[in-house]
């Protein structure tokens, strides 16, 4: 299939009574069509990987075919720069988040990029940095905890920033991190706990909520069964 053939399947299958609801949502629909995750994800599946077409859908600007993009896209030939093509494009948290689960967080990059990225100031970058490191501890398998180290050192650096959708994926990768297996709960516990001593308002909302996470009965006695 090409780009024009995409789009056209995306439209057909497309509700646009579904935007109101998105928007509530915070995200932007200003190039959206209304197709739910679920329907891109069968259609992705239906063409299989095509490297060529998911760049050509996330260059159409469509807020959907930029999700396709994500689930079609070969993440083992995924250059430096498209990667950081795609994240000087992200305006909405959840092409953010889509990309970052789906497509960077398998890149070989996907370290590397995240750090830098936590450390940029452009709202949504920041995010992805952080959005990435979420993705690292779900899905990447054959990490060290060693190799979480330096991003927990970022989360306790970057935590004090009080913008939205930075706080929040700040404290979705300490969370997830800290989930993996019970060392790393354990320094993930120490970080919240640094994090709480900054004392700025932020930095006090992402610890709490991660400590209540990652102290809990339910993560505790899931982590022991591991």
């Amino acid at each position: 299939m090409n780009v024009k053939e995409v789009l056209a399947r995306l439209e057909s299958i497309s509700d646009r009574t579904r935007l109101e609801g998105m928007s509530r949502y915070g995200i932007k629909v200003d190039d959206a069509m209304g197709v739910s995750i679920p329907e891109m994800r069968a259609l992705a599946r239906s063409i299989g990987k095509d490297h060529d077409l998911a760049m050509g859908l996330w260059r159409s600007g469509i807020h959907e075919a930029r999700i396709m993009a994500t689930l079609l896209a070969d993440p083992k030939l995924l250059t430096e720069e498209q990667l950081e093509e795609m994240v000087r494009d992200f305006d909405s948290w959840d092409v953010c988040d889509q990309c970052c689960s789906n497509l960077f967080s398998r890149s070989p990059l996907a370290l590397r990029k995240a750090l830098e990225w936590s450390a940029r100031q452009e709202e949504f970058q920041k995010r992805a940095g952080f959005a990435t490191m979420a993705a690292l501890a779900v899905h990447g398998k054959r990490l060290g905890n060693e190799e979480f180290v330096p991003l927990l050192e970022a989360v306790v650096k970057e935590s004090s920033d009080d913008r939205n959708y930075v706080r929040k994926a700040v404290n979705w990768a300490l969370r997830q991190i800290g989930k993996r297996n019970p060392q790393l709960n354990g320094r993930a516990i120490d970080a919240a706990e640094m994090i709480m001593a900054k004392g700025d308002r932020a930095s006090k909302w992402i610890a709490s909520d991660a400590l209540r996470e990652l102290r809990s009965a339910a993560v505790q006695e899931r982590l022991k069964s591991r």
